[in-house]
Protein backbone atom coordinates (compact mmCIF):
# COMPACT_ATOMS: atom_id res chain seq x y z
CA UNK A 1 0.00 0.00 0.00
CA UNK A 2 1.63 3.67 -0.74
CA UNK A 3 3.03 5.44 2.23
CA UNK A 4 0.90 8.41 3.34
CA UNK A 5 2.55 10.21 6.11
CA UNK A 6 0.72 10.71 9.24
CA UNK A 7 0.87 14.08 10.63
CA UNK A 8 1.40 14.64 14.07
CA UNK A 9 -1.96 14.54 16.35
CA UNK A 10 -3.22 17.06 18.86
CA UNK A 11 -6.63 16.78 19.54
CA UNK A 12 -7.68 13.78 22.12
CA UNK A 13 -10.63 11.17 21.02
CA UNK A 14 -12.93 10.40 22.95
CA UNK A 15 -14.92 7.00 22.37
CA UNK A 16 -17.80 5.21 24.05
CA UNK A 17 -18.91 1.64 24.05
CA UNK A 18 -22.81 1.97 23.56
CA UNK A 19 -23.92 -2.13 23.23
CA UNK A 20 -26.71 -3.77 25.40
CA UNK A 21 -27.38 -1.56 28.64
CA UNK A 22 -23.64 -0.99 29.45
CA UNK A 23 -20.66 -3.09 29.86
CA UNK A 24 -21.49 -4.10 33.65
CA UNK A 25 -23.20 -7.66 33.37
CA UNK A 26 -26.29 -6.75 35.75
CA UNK A 27 -26.77 -3.47 33.84
CA UNK A 28 -30.01 -4.54 32.67
CA UNK A 29 -31.14 -4.26 36.71
CA UNK A 30 -30.82 -0.47 36.45
CA UNK A 31 -32.27 0.26 32.86
CA UNK A 32 -34.47 2.82 32.36
CA UNK A 33 -36.52 0.79 29.64
CA UNK A 34 -38.77 -2.20 29.06
CA UNK A 35 -36.27 -5.16 28.28
CA UNK A 36 -38.08 -6.18 24.76
CA UNK A 37 -37.30 -2.25 23.93
CA UNK A 38 -33.01 -3.58 24.22
CA UNK A 39 -33.83 -4.69 20.83
CA UNK A 40 -35.54 -1.83 19.11
CA UNK A 41 -34.85 1.11 16.93
CA UNK A 42 -35.83 3.63 19.39
CA UNK A 43 -32.90 2.00 22.21
CA UNK A 44 -30.26 2.51 19.21
CA UNK A 45 -31.62 5.79 18.41
CA UNK A 46 -32.05 7.05 22.29
CA UNK A 47 -28.29 6.29 22.88
CA UNK A 48 -26.01 7.25 19.83
CA UNK A 49 -28.12 10.64 19.33
CA UNK A 50 -27.31 11.24 23.00
CA UNK A 51 -23.49 10.69 22.31
CA UNK A 52 -23.52 12.28 19.10
CA UNK A 53 -24.97 15.55 20.84
CA UNK A 54 -22.87 14.93 23.89
CA UNK A 55 -19.49 15.18 21.20
CA UNK A 56 -18.29 12.16 21.62
CA UNK A 57 -16.24 11.29 18.49
CA UNK A 58 -17.47 7.62 17.90
CA UNK A 59 -19.45 4.93 18.66
CA UNK A 60 -18.49 1.07 18.76
CA UNK A 61 -21.27 -1.19 18.73
CA UNK A 62 -20.63 -4.81 20.12
CA UNK A 63 -20.92 -7.84 18.00
CA UNK A 64 -21.70 -11.82 18.70
CA UNK A 65 -23.33 -14.51 16.56
CA UNK A 66 -23.83 -16.65 19.42
CA UNK A 67 -25.60 -14.71 22.55
CA UNK A 68 -25.39 -16.25 26.56
CA UNK A 69 -28.11 -14.87 27.95
CA UNK A 70 -26.74 -16.06 31.29
CA UNK A 71 -27.48 -13.52 33.76
CA UNK A 72 -26.90 -10.83 31.48
CA UNK A 73 -30.66 -10.28 30.47
CA UNK A 74 -29.96 -9.55 27.25
CA UNK A 75 -32.35 -12.07 24.91
CA UNK A 76 -29.73 -11.39 21.52
CA UNK A 77 -28.63 -8.66 19.59
CA UNK A 78 -29.12 -6.61 16.22
CA UNK A 79 -26.19 -7.13 13.96
CA UNK A 80 -23.56 -4.60 14.71
CA UNK A 81 -23.09 -3.33 11.06
CA UNK A 82 -27.00 -2.90 10.54
CA UNK A 83 -27.04 -0.91 14.15
CA UNK A 84 -24.70 1.65 12.97
CA UNK A 85 -26.16 1.60 9.29
CA UNK A 86 -29.62 2.39 10.91
CA UNK A 87 -27.70 5.25 13.34
CA UNK A 88 -25.88 6.93 10.08
CA UNK A 89 -28.57 9.07 9.02
CA UNK A 90 -29.84 10.18 12.43
CA UNK A 91 -26.36 11.61 13.60
CA UNK A 92 -24.75 14.40 12.31
CA UNK A 93 -21.05 14.23 13.63
CA UNK A 94 -20.28 10.91 15.62
CA UNK A 95 -18.19 8.52 13.89
CA UNK A 96 -20.31 4.92 14.22
CA UNK A 97 -17.90 2.08 14.36
CA UNK A 98 -18.88 -1.62 14.37
CA UNK A 99 -17.60 -4.29 15.50
CA UNK A 100 -17.12 -7.28 12.46
CA UNK A 101 -15.75 -10.89 12.82
CA UNK A 102 -12.53 -11.55 10.56
CA UNK A 103 -12.61 -15.75 11.26
CA UNK A 104 -16.16 -17.08 10.11
CA UNK A 105 -17.17 -13.86 7.92
CA UNK A 106 -17.00 -13.58 3.94
CA UNK A 107 -14.01 -10.47 3.40
CA UNK A 108 -16.21 -9.40 0.37
CA UNK A 109 -19.37 -9.30 2.07
CA UNK A 110 -17.64 -7.69 5.21
CA UNK A 111 -15.65 -4.90 2.80
CA UNK A 112 -18.51 -3.89 0.80
CA UNK A 113 -20.89 -3.46 4.14
CA UNK A 114 -17.87 -1.26 5.54
CA UNK A 115 -18.07 0.61 2.25
CA UNK A 116 -21.49 1.05 2.51
CA UNK A 117 -21.69 2.35 6.00
CA UNK A 118 -18.95 4.72 4.64
CA UNK A 119 -21.41 6.12 2.30
CA UNK A 120 -24.65 6.93 4.52
CA UNK A 121 -22.57 7.92 7.26
CA UNK A 122 -21.13 10.46 4.82
CA UNK A 123 -17.47 9.60 6.00
CA UNK A 124 -18.04 8.39 9.44
CA UNK A 125 -17.73 4.33 9.00
CA UNK A 126 -15.05 2.58 11.29
CA UNK A 127 -14.73 -1.15 11.62
CA UNK A 128 -13.14 -2.61 15.09
CA UNK A 129 -11.46 -6.18 13.94
CA UNK A 130 -12.41 -9.01 16.04
CA UNK A 131 -10.58 -12.59 16.44
CA UNK A 132 -12.45 -14.26 18.39
CA UNK A 133 -11.93 -17.85 17.32
CA UNK A 134 -14.48 -19.69 19.42
CA UNK A 135 -15.86 -22.95 18.68
CA UNK A 136 -19.54 -21.91 19.03
CA UNK A 137 -19.21 -19.15 16.86
CA UNK A 138 -17.44 -21.25 14.29
CA UNK A 139 -20.73 -24.13 14.63
CA UNK A 140 -22.73 -21.06 13.93
CA UNK A 141 -22.15 -21.17 10.06
CA UNK A 142 -20.60 -24.59 9.75
CA UNK A 143 -17.42 -24.18 9.96
CA UNK A 144 -14.47 -25.16 12.60
CA UNK A 145 -12.58 -23.69 15.23
CA UNK A 146 -9.38 -22.62 13.40
CA UNK A 147 -6.20 -23.82 15.22
CA UNK A 148 -4.86 -21.06 17.56
CA UNK A 149 -1.35 -20.45 15.34
CA UNK A 150 -3.70 -19.66 12.05
CA UNK A 151 -6.12 -17.09 13.88
CA UNK A 152 -4.05 -13.91 14.20
CA UNK A 153 -2.53 -14.48 10.35
CA UNK A 154 -6.65 -15.05 9.64
CA UNK A 155 -7.46 -11.98 10.84
CA UNK A 156 -4.65 -10.06 8.93
CA UNK A 157 -5.25 -11.89 5.37
CA UNK A 158 -9.56 -10.40 5.81
CA UNK A 159 -8.17 -6.94 6.71
CA UNK A 160 -5.78 -6.77 3.70
CA UNK A 161 -8.23 -8.25 1.58
CA UNK A 162 -10.60 -5.70 2.38
CA UNK A 163 -8.06 -3.03 2.16
CA UNK A 164 -7.67 -4.14 -1.90
CA UNK A 165 -11.44 -4.31 -2.76
CA UNK A 166 -11.80 -0.69 -0.94
CA UNK A 167 -9.51 0.49 -3.54
CA UNK A 168 -10.43 -1.76 -6.35
CA UNK A 169 -12.06 1.36 -7.95
CA UNK A 170 -10.00 4.29 -8.39
CA UNK A 171 -11.84 7.90 -6.99
CA UNK A 172 -12.77 8.65 -10.15
CA UNK A 173 -14.06 4.95 -11.65
CA UNK A 174 -17.67 6.61 -11.56
CA UNK A 175 -17.91 9.31 -14.60
CA UNK A 176 -21.91 9.28 -15.99
CA UNK A 177 -20.65 9.94 -19.52
CA UNK A 178 -24.20 10.52 -20.82
CA UNK A 179 -22.97 11.53 -24.24
CA UNK A 180 -21.65 7.87 -25.25
CA UNK A 181 -23.57 6.14 -22.19
CA UNK A 182 -21.01 4.94 -19.65
CA UNK A 183 -21.15 5.27 -16.18
CA UNK A 184 -17.68 3.91 -15.12
CA UNK A 185 -14.44 4.28 -16.94
CA UNK A 186 -13.58 0.69 -16.80
CA UNK A 187 -9.90 1.08 -17.17
CA UNK A 188 -10.07 2.68 -13.40
CA UNK A 189 -11.57 -0.46 -11.27
CA UNK A 190 -9.20 -3.29 -10.80
CA UNK A 191 -8.93 -6.75 -9.82
CA UNK A 192 -8.11 -6.85 -6.02
CA UNK A 193 -5.95 -9.99 -6.87
CA UNK A 194 -5.99 -11.07 -3.01
CA UNK A 195 -4.07 -14.84 -2.42
CA UNK A 196 -4.07 -15.87 1.52
CA UNK A 197 -3.41 -18.61 2.71
CA UNK A 198 -6.92 -19.96 3.34
CA UNK A 199 -9.12 -17.88 1.07
CA UNK A 200 -8.82 -16.13 -2.58
CA UNK A 201 -10.31 -12.55 -3.55
CA UNK A 202 -10.72 -11.60 -7.03
CA UNK A 203 -12.73 -8.80 -7.32
CA UNK A 204 -13.43 -5.97 -7.81
CA UNK A 205 -15.66 -4.32 -5.01
CA UNK A 206 -19.34 -3.94 -5.86
CA UNK A 207 -19.40 -0.29 -4.00
CA UNK A 208 -17.22 2.36 -5.12
CA UNK A 209 -13.88 3.44 -3.15
CA UNK A 210 -15.03 4.57 0.25
CA UNK A 211 -15.48 8.00 1.04
CA UNK A 212 -12.67 8.06 3.22
CA UNK A 213 -10.68 6.13 0.80
CA UNK A 214 -9.89 3.50 3.69
CA UNK A 215 -12.82 2.96 6.10
CA UNK A 216 -10.86 3.48 9.38
CA UNK A 217 -9.66 0.22 10.88
CA UNK A 218 -9.48 -0.30 14.54
CA UNK A 219 -8.08 -3.97 16.28
CA UNK A 220 -6.99 -5.37 19.76
CA UNK A 221 -3.41 -4.52 20.48
CA UNK A 222 -2.85 -8.17 20.33
CA UNK A 223 -3.41 -8.65 16.49
CA UNK A 224 -1.00 -5.91 16.06
CA UNK A 225 1.30 -5.92 13.84
CA UNK A 226 -0.23 -8.42 11.76
CA UNK A 227 -3.21 -6.90 11.06
CA UNK A 228 -2.99 -3.68 9.27
CA UNK A 229 -4.77 -1.56 11.58
CA UNK A 230 -5.29 2.87 11.86
CA UNK A 231 -5.81 2.48 15.49
CA UNK A 232 -4.48 0.59 17.93
CA UNK A 233 -7.09 -0.65 21.70
CA UNK A 234 -4.87 -0.95 24.06
CA UNK A 235 -5.80 -2.71 27.35
CA UNK A 236 -4.55 -3.18 30.64
CA UNK A 237 -5.28 -5.16 34.35
CA UNK A 238 -5.25 -1.62 35.95
CA UNK A 239 -5.72 2.54 35.38
CA UNK A 240 -1.89 2.82 36.34
CA UNK A 241 -0.65 -0.10 33.81
CA UNK A 242 -2.64 1.92 30.45
CA UNK A 243 -0.02 4.67 29.78
CA UNK A 244 2.98 1.97 29.64
CA UNK A 245 0.99 -0.02 27.58
CA UNK A 246 -0.14 2.53 24.90
CA UNK A 247 3.19 3.59 24.70
CA UNK A 248 4.38 0.28 23.88
CA UNK A 249 1.82 0.00 21.26
CA UNK A 250 2.74 3.25 19.59
CA UNK A 251 5.28 1.93 17.48
CA UNK A 252 1.94 -0.79 15.78
CA UNK A 253 -0.70 1.35 14.89
CA UNK A 254 -0.54 5.37 14.08
CA UNK A 255 -3.15 5.97 17.11
CA UNK A 256 -4.04 4.76 19.83
CA UNK A 257 -6.93 4.59 22.28
CA UNK A 258 -7.07 3.13 25.26
CA UNK A 259 -9.97 0.65 26.69
CA UNK A 260 -11.06 2.05 30.38
CA UNK A 261 -14.04 0.53 32.03
CA UNK A 262 -16.15 3.26 34.31
CA UNK A 263 -18.31 4.08 36.93
CA UNK A 264 -19.85 7.15 38.24
CA UNK A 265 -21.15 8.73 41.49
CA UNK A 266 -24.47 9.97 40.20
CA UNK A 267 -27.70 10.99 41.71
CA UNK A 268 -26.60 11.66 45.67
CA UNK A 269 -25.23 7.57 44.80
CA UNK A 270 -21.65 6.78 45.38
CA UNK A 271 -19.78 4.79 42.82
CA UNK A 272 -18.52 2.58 45.15
CA UNK A 273 -22.35 1.91 46.46
CA UNK A 274 -23.24 1.62 42.84
CA UNK A 275 -20.98 -1.08 42.03
CA UNK A 276 -21.30 -3.01 45.19
CA UNK A 277 -25.44 -3.17 44.49
CA UNK A 278 -24.30 -4.19 40.78
CA UNK A 279 -21.97 -7.04 41.97
CA UNK A 280 -23.99 -8.12 44.12
CA UNK A 281 -26.28 -9.56 41.33
CA UNK A 282 -23.26 -10.80 39.45
CA UNK A 283 -19.95 -9.75 39.66
CA UNK A 284 -18.09 -7.16 36.99
CA UNK A 285 -14.70 -8.70 35.66
CA UNK A 286 -12.77 -7.31 33.01
CA UNK A 287 -9.70 -4.61 32.48
CA UNK A 288 -8.61 -0.91 33.90
CA UNK A 289 -11.47 0.07 35.74
CA UNK A 290 -12.53 3.61 36.82
CA UNK A 291 -14.98 4.13 40.02
CA UNK A 292 -15.51 8.05 41.23
CA UNK A 293 -16.82 11.03 40.32
CA UNK A 294 -16.80 13.12 37.13
CA UNK A 295 -13.99 15.05 38.49
CA UNK A 296 -11.83 12.27 39.19
CA UNK A 297 -12.69 10.70 35.76
CA UNK A 298 -11.54 13.59 34.18
CA UNK A 299 -8.00 13.94 35.94
CA UNK A 300 -7.31 10.58 34.83
CA UNK A 301 -8.33 10.93 30.98
CA UNK A 302 -5.89 13.95 31.67
CA UNK A 303 -2.77 11.49 32.77
CA UNK A 304 -3.75 8.89 30.28
CA UNK A 305 -3.98 11.59 26.93
CA UNK A 306 -0.41 12.12 27.62
CA UNK A 307 0.32 8.54 26.65
CA UNK A 308 -2.58 7.57 24.20
CA UNK A 309 -4.42 9.73 21.43
CA UNK A 310 -7.66 9.26 23.18
CA UNK A 311 -9.78 6.20 25.33
CA UNK A 312 -12.71 4.00 24.52
CA UNK A 313 -14.92 4.53 27.86
CA UNK A 314 -17.19 1.77 28.61
CA UNK A 315 -19.79 2.65 30.69
CA UNK A 316 -21.81 0.22 33.48
CA UNK A 317 -24.48 1.53 32.85
CA UNK A 318 -25.28 3.62 30.15
CA UNK A 319 -28.83 4.97 30.87
CA UNK A 320 -26.96 6.10 34.04
CA UNK A 321 -23.16 6.71 33.39
CA UNK A 322 -23.84 8.25 29.45
CA UNK A 323 -25.57 11.24 31.35
CA UNK A 324 -22.80 11.79 33.53
CA UNK A 325 -20.06 11.67 30.95
CA UNK A 326 -22.29 13.89 28.69
CA UNK A 327 -22.82 16.93 30.80
CA UNK A 328 -19.79 16.60 33.50
CA UNK A 329 -16.99 15.06 31.86
CA UNK A 330 -16.86 15.89 28.25
CA UNK A 331 -17.37 19.38 28.70
CA UNK A 332 -14.59 19.68 31.14
CA UNK A 333 -12.45 18.44 28.64
CA UNK A 334 -13.79 20.31 25.76
CA UNK A 335 -13.35 23.67 28.09
CA UNK A 336 -9.58 22.00 29.06
CA UNK A 337 -8.94 22.29 25.08
CA UNK A 338 -7.18 18.52 25.22
CA UNK A 339 -9.93 17.43 23.03
CA UNK A 340 -11.82 19.36 19.76
CA UNK A 341 -15.48 17.62 19.63
CA UNK A 342 -16.11 16.33 15.85
CA UNK A 343 -17.48 18.97 13.02
CA UNK A 344 -20.26 17.88 11.44
CA UNK A 345 -19.96 17.22 8.33
CA UNK A 346 -16.11 15.76 9.68
CA UNK A 347 -14.94 12.30 8.59
CA UNK A 348 -13.87 9.63 11.34
CA UNK A 349 -10.12 10.02 9.85
CA UNK A 350 -10.37 14.23 10.37
CA UNK A 351 -11.51 13.48 13.90
CA UNK A 352 -7.67 11.45 14.02
CA UNK A 353 -6.04 13.90 11.83
CA UNK A 354 -5.41 10.65 9.92
CA UNK A 355 -4.60 11.73 6.27
CA UNK A 356 -7.18 10.12 2.74
CA UNK A 357 -4.55 6.99 1.90
CA UNK A 358 -4.07 7.10 -1.95
CA UNK A 359 -5.67 4.39 -3.87
CA UNK A 360 -2.90 1.35 -4.45
CA UNK A 361 -4.08 1.11 -8.01
CA UNK A 362 -3.98 4.46 -9.37
CA UNK A 363 -1.52 5.77 -11.79
CA UNK A 364 1.40 7.56 -10.40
Amino acid sequence: MPSTPVPEFRSRVIAVELDGDGAHPASWRKAHHDPQALLGGQRIRETVQAADIAGFHLATFKDTRVVDTGSTGIPGRIDAIQRAAFAAPITRSIGLVPEAGTLFTEPFHVATQLASLDYSSLGRAGWLVAGDNLAKEARSVGRTQLPESEAVSEAADVVQASRRLWDSWEDDAVIRDIATGRYLDRDKLHYADFEGERFSVKGPSIIPRPLQGQVVVFAPVELIPAVEADVALVSAVTTDALPQAAQAAAAGAPRTLVELDLILDSRGQTAQDRLAELDSYEEWTGGARYVGSAEGLVELLTTLFAAADGVRLKPAVLDVDLPELANKVLPELFRSGLVVPPAPGSTLRESFGLPRPANRFAAA
